[in-house]
Protein backbone atom coordinates (compact mmCIF):
# COMPACT_ATOMS: atom_id res chain seq x y z
CA UNK A 1 0.00 0.00 0.00
CA UNK A 2 2.42 2.66 0.90
CA UNK A 3 4.06 1.82 -2.62
CA UNK A 4 0.90 2.98 -4.21
CA UNK A 5 1.14 5.80 -2.01
CA UNK A 6 4.08 6.99 -2.91
CA UNK A 7 3.54 6.59 -6.86
CA UNK A 8 0.02 8.33 -7.22
CA UNK A 9 1.55 11.16 -4.87
CA UNK A 10 4.71 11.38 -7.55
CA UNK A 11 2.39 11.40 -10.22
CA UNK A 12 0.26 13.76 -8.62
CA UNK A 13 3.04 16.66 -8.31
CA UNK A 14 4.14 15.68 -11.86
CA UNK A 15 1.25 16.46 -13.53
CA UNK A 16 1.25 19.31 -11.50
CA UNK A 17 4.37 20.96 -12.67
CA UNK A 18 3.60 20.02 -16.46
CA UNK A 19 0.51 21.73 -16.06
CA UNK A 20 2.39 24.28 -14.24
CA UNK A 21 4.56 24.75 -17.28
CA UNK A 22 1.93 25.66 -19.82
CA UNK A 23 1.01 28.81 -19.15
CA UNK A 24 2.17 32.31 -19.46
CA UNK A 25 3.45 34.86 -16.84
CA UNK A 26 0.51 37.06 -17.12
CA UNK A 27 -2.32 36.24 -19.51
CA UNK A 28 -5.88 38.08 -19.13
CA UNK A 29 -9.23 37.45 -21.30
CA UNK A 30 -12.02 39.74 -21.36
CA UNK A 31 -15.51 38.55 -20.64
CA UNK A 32 -16.17 40.08 -23.73
CA UNK A 33 -14.12 37.15 -25.43
CA UNK A 34 -16.48 35.33 -25.38
CA UNK A 35 -18.55 37.34 -27.65
CA UNK A 36 -15.83 38.33 -29.84
CA UNK A 37 -15.02 36.13 -32.92
CA UNK A 38 -12.85 38.00 -35.55
CA UNK A 39 -12.60 36.85 -38.72
CA UNK A 40 -9.76 39.49 -39.71
CA UNK A 41 -6.87 40.40 -38.16
CA UNK A 42 -4.09 43.41 -37.75
CA UNK A 43 -0.94 43.07 -36.44
CA UNK A 44 0.10 46.72 -35.38
CA UNK A 45 4.00 48.37 -35.71
CA UNK A 46 5.92 46.53 -33.44
CA UNK A 47 7.56 48.25 -30.75
CA UNK A 48 10.97 47.20 -30.75
CA UNK A 49 12.39 49.98 -28.38
CA UNK A 50 16.29 49.89 -28.21
CA UNK A 51 16.21 46.44 -29.89
CA UNK A 52 16.74 47.87 -33.24
CA UNK A 53 18.03 44.61 -34.76
CA UNK A 54 14.71 42.72 -34.32
CA UNK A 55 12.73 45.52 -36.43
CA UNK A 56 10.20 43.72 -38.51
CA UNK A 57 10.71 40.08 -37.04
CA UNK A 58 8.09 40.03 -34.65
CA UNK A 59 5.88 41.35 -36.99
CA UNK A 60 6.72 38.16 -39.04
CA UNK A 61 6.95 35.92 -36.74
CA UNK A 62 3.39 36.45 -35.27
CA UNK A 63 1.46 37.13 -38.98
CA UNK A 64 3.21 33.44 -39.62
CA UNK A 65 1.92 32.25 -36.44
CA UNK A 66 -1.44 33.21 -37.05
CA UNK A 67 -1.65 32.65 -40.63
CA UNK A 68 -0.42 28.95 -39.40
CA UNK A 69 -3.62 28.58 -36.94
CA UNK A 70 -6.05 28.70 -39.82
CA UNK A 71 -8.43 30.90 -37.48
CA UNK A 72 -8.62 34.20 -39.65
CA UNK A 73 -9.25 34.15 -43.11
CA UNK A 74 -7.00 37.44 -42.90
CA UNK A 75 -3.70 37.82 -40.96
CA UNK A 76 -2.48 41.51 -41.92
CA UNK A 77 0.71 43.11 -40.58
CA UNK A 78 -0.31 46.77 -40.71
CA UNK A 79 3.37 47.77 -41.43
CA UNK A 80 3.85 45.92 -44.16
CA UNK A 81 0.56 47.51 -45.33
CA UNK A 82 1.46 51.42 -44.63
CA UNK A 83 5.18 50.68 -46.58
CA UNK A 84 3.53 49.45 -49.52
CA UNK A 85 3.83 51.70 -53.03
CA UNK A 86 1.05 53.94 -53.22
CA UNK A 87 -0.32 53.21 -49.43
CA UNK A 88 -2.72 55.04 -48.00
CA UNK A 89 -1.39 58.04 -45.85
CA UNK A 90 -4.40 58.49 -43.32
CA UNK A 91 -3.43 54.69 -42.34
CA UNK A 92 -0.07 55.83 -41.28
CA UNK A 93 -1.34 58.98 -39.48
CA UNK A 94 -4.31 56.65 -37.34
CA UNK A 95 -1.93 53.99 -36.85
CA UNK A 96 1.14 56.50 -35.41
CA UNK A 97 -1.90 58.69 -33.26
CA UNK A 98 -3.37 55.39 -31.73
CA UNK A 99 -0.09 53.64 -30.69
CA UNK A 100 1.34 56.97 -29.38
CA UNK A 101 -1.66 57.30 -27.41
CA UNK A 102 -1.58 53.54 -26.70
CA UNK A 103 2.28 54.52 -24.63
CA UNK A 104 1.78 57.75 -23.39
CA UNK A 105 -2.18 56.91 -21.59
CA UNK A 106 -2.46 53.48 -21.69
CA UNK A 107 -5.70 54.19 -23.43
CA UNK A 108 -7.00 52.51 -26.31
CA UNK A 109 -8.86 54.88 -28.64
CA UNK A 110 -12.07 53.76 -30.12
CA UNK A 111 -11.99 56.04 -32.70
CA UNK A 112 -8.62 55.66 -34.40
CA UNK A 113 -9.30 51.75 -33.83
CA UNK A 114 -12.34 51.69 -35.54
CA UNK A 115 -10.38 54.00 -38.35
CA UNK A 116 -7.67 51.55 -38.39
CA UNK A 117 -9.80 48.76 -39.23
CA UNK A 118 -11.77 50.40 -41.87
CA UNK A 119 -8.70 50.98 -43.51
CA UNK A 120 -6.89 48.31 -42.94
CA UNK A 121 -10.06 45.68 -43.57
CA UNK A 122 -9.77 43.93 -40.39
CA UNK A 123 -11.93 43.41 -37.19
CA UNK A 124 -9.08 42.84 -34.23
CA UNK A 125 -6.01 44.61 -33.43
CA UNK A 126 -2.69 43.34 -32.03
CA UNK A 127 -0.86 45.68 -30.38
CA UNK A 128 2.81 44.08 -29.69
CA UNK A 129 5.48 45.43 -28.03
CA UNK A 130 9.17 43.95 -27.11
CA UNK A 131 10.42 43.66 -23.52
CA UNK A 132 13.54 41.36 -24.18
CA UNK A 133 16.06 40.91 -26.97
CA UNK A 134 19.28 39.80 -25.85
CA UNK A 135 21.73 37.25 -24.91
CA UNK A 136 23.21 36.78 -21.08
CA UNK A 137 25.46 34.80 -18.87
CA UNK A 138 23.95 33.22 -15.87
CA UNK A 139 27.00 31.58 -13.99
CA UNK A 140 27.94 28.88 -16.42
CA UNK A 141 24.93 29.04 -18.34
CA UNK A 142 24.74 31.36 -21.42
CA UNK A 143 21.07 32.22 -22.51
CA UNK A 144 19.42 33.54 -25.72
CA UNK A 145 15.96 35.70 -24.44
CA UNK A 146 13.35 37.36 -25.99
CA UNK A 147 10.15 38.69 -24.24
CA UNK A 148 6.55 40.05 -25.63
CA UNK A 149 3.97 41.96 -24.73
CA UNK A 150 0.82 41.20 -26.84
CA UNK A 151 -2.76 42.81 -26.61
CA UNK A 152 -5.73 42.14 -29.10
CA UNK A 153 -8.13 44.55 -29.27
CA UNK A 154 -11.69 44.74 -30.98
CA UNK A 155 -10.99 47.53 -33.76
CA UNK A 156 -14.54 48.37 -33.66
CA UNK A 157 -15.28 49.68 -30.06
CA UNK A 158 -11.43 49.83 -29.29
CA UNK A 159 -12.35 47.67 -26.12
CA UNK A 160 -9.41 45.26 -24.83
CA UNK A 161 -10.21 41.28 -25.41
CA UNK A 162 -6.59 39.84 -24.57
CA UNK A 163 -3.31 40.95 -23.20
CA UNK A 164 -0.56 38.42 -22.90
CA UNK A 165 3.18 38.95 -21.45
CA UNK A 166 5.85 36.02 -21.48
CA UNK A 167 9.60 35.83 -21.49
CA UNK A 168 11.49 32.37 -23.07
CA UNK A 169 15.16 31.55 -22.22
CA UNK A 170 16.76 29.37 -24.39
CA UNK A 171 19.67 27.95 -22.56
CA UNK A 172 22.71 27.23 -24.21
CA UNK A 173 26.55 26.23 -23.83
CA UNK A 174 28.05 25.97 -27.12
CA UNK A 175 25.43 26.61 -30.44
CA UNK A 176 24.37 29.60 -29.95
CA UNK A 177 20.28 29.93 -30.87
CA UNK A 178 19.42 32.62 -32.99
CA UNK A 179 17.11 34.93 -31.12
CA UNK A 180 14.87 35.10 -34.40
CA UNK A 181 14.16 31.65 -33.59
CA UNK A 182 13.75 32.01 -30.34
CA UNK A 183 10.95 34.78 -30.61
CA UNK A 184 8.88 32.48 -33.07
CA UNK A 185 8.59 30.30 -30.68
CA UNK A 186 7.71 32.45 -27.92
CA UNK A 187 5.12 33.72 -30.29
CA UNK A 188 3.80 30.40 -31.05
CA UNK A 189 3.87 29.65 -27.69
CA UNK A 190 1.48 32.85 -26.74
CA UNK A 191 -0.71 32.62 -29.84
CA UNK A 192 -1.78 28.86 -28.01
CA UNK A 193 -3.53 31.24 -25.23
CA UNK A 194 -5.48 33.39 -27.71
CA UNK A 195 -8.85 33.28 -27.26
CA UNK A 196 -10.94 32.71 -30.99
Amino acid sequence: MPKKMVFLTVSFLLILLVAGCSSLRYNLTAPEAKDFHPKRIGVLPVGVGSFAEAQGVIDRAIVSALVDKKWFSRVVSIDALIKQPGSHAELQEVVTAYLNKQEKLSYSDPVLSRRIGQLSQTEALLIVSLDYWNYLKDADTKIAKVGLGIRMTNAETGQLVWEARHIREDRFLVIKPELTDVAQNLVKEMVRFMPR
